[in-house]
C-alpha cells in the first residue's frame, strides 16, 4: 500500500486547522495517528531523541501506524559518511525503542557532500537487512550506475524528491518498496501542490512499482497547514489510480 503523511506533526499554525483549538499539545501525536497512518519524524536529525522517546511513540499509536525516522546528522552532516559504525548503532538503539512502528530510515545527504559510492556501501551495510533505509543524495555527481548498484545491492530505496513540481532526483528503484518526499508547490496558497502535479507523482509511483506499490509518501511543505491538505489529496488521487493509499483525514 502507499503510506501517506506528513514530515512531522509539531507545527503549531496546525491548531485551528488540524487540530482543534482547545486540544492540548500533548494530545496531538494521538489526533495525528488515528488520521493518518505514517510520520516522518526528522527532529532526530538535530537531535536524537532518547529511546523512551521513541518507546512513548510507540505506546501512543495504534498497531498500524509506522514512523519514518531522519538519520542523525552527525554521522551525513559531521561525519559525512566516515566511520559509520558508532553513529549507526548509536541511531538504531535509540530508534528501535519504537518496535513494530519503526518504518524507514531516512539518510539525507549534504546538498555539497559528492559521490562517495565507498563511503555509502560502508553505512549501508551497518544497517540490519530487515531496517528499511532511504537514501536522498542532493549533488548530481551521485546519478551514477554504480551508486545505482549499491542501492540496489544493499535493498535501499532511492528517496525520490519533488520540490516546485519538478523531480530533484532520477527515478531510480532500487529497491522493491519506494520512498517520496514533497517539499514546496507551485500551487496557490504557496506551497501547495495542485492536483496535476499530485496525479504526476501518483501515475509515476504505479508505473515503477505496479498496483500492488509498496511506499512511503510524506509532505514536508507543512507552512499553513498544506501538508495535511495535499496528503489527503495525494491518497485520493492515488487511489483514483488504482493505488491502495492508507487512511487521511
Amino acid at each position: 500500500m502507499i503510506r501517506v503523511g506528513t514530515s512531522g506533526w509539531q507545527y503549531r499554525d496546525w491548531r485551528g486547522t488540524f487540530y482543534p483549538e482547545k486540544l492540548p499539545q500533548k494530545s496531538w501525536l494521538e489526533h495525528y495517528a488515528a488520521r493518518f497512518a505514517t510520520v516522518e519524524i526528522n527532529n532526530a536529525f538535530y537531535r536524537l531523541p532518547e529511546r523512551d522517546t521513541f518507546v512513548t511513540w510507540r505506546e501512543r499509536t495504534p498497531d498500524d501506524f509506522a514512523v519514518g525516522v531522519k538519520m542523525s546528522r552527525y554521522l551525513t552532516h559531521i561525519k559525512r559518511l566516515k566511520d559509520p559504525a558508532e553513529p549507526v548503532k548509536r541511531f538504531l538503539d535509540h530508534a528501535e525503542g519504537l518496535g513494530d512502528r519503526l518504518g524507514p530510515v531516512l539518510v539525507q545527504l549534504p546538498p555539497n557532500l559528492k559521490a562517495v559510492p565507498e563511503d555509502l556501501a560502508a553505512v549501508l551495510a551497518q544497517f540490519p537487512r530487515d531496517v528499511r533505509v532511504a537514501v536522498e543524495p542532493r549533488h548530481d555527481t551521485w546519478w551514477t550506475p554504480e551508486i545505482k548498484a549499491i542501492l540496489e545491492k544493499h535493498g535501499a530505496a532511492l528517496s525520490w524528491a519533488d520540490r516546485l513540481g519538478r523531480p530533484t532526483t532520477p527515478l531510480w528503484r532500487t529497491a522493491d518498496w519506494g520512498y517520496l518526499r514533497f517539499h514546496e508547490g507551485r500551487a496557490t496558497p504557496r506551497p501547495r501542490y495542485g492536483r496535476s502535479a499530485l496525479r504526476t507523482w501518483a501515475g509515476r509511483l504505479k508505473e515503477a512499482f505496479g498496483t500492488g506499490a509498496d511506499a512511503y509518501v510524506y509532505f514536508n511543505n507543512d507552512p499553513g497547514g498544506a501538508a495535511v491538505v495535499d496528503a489527503e489529496a495525494f491518497a485520493r488521487v492515488a487511489g483514483g489510480a488504482g493505488l491502495t493509499p492508507t487512511r487521511t483525514p
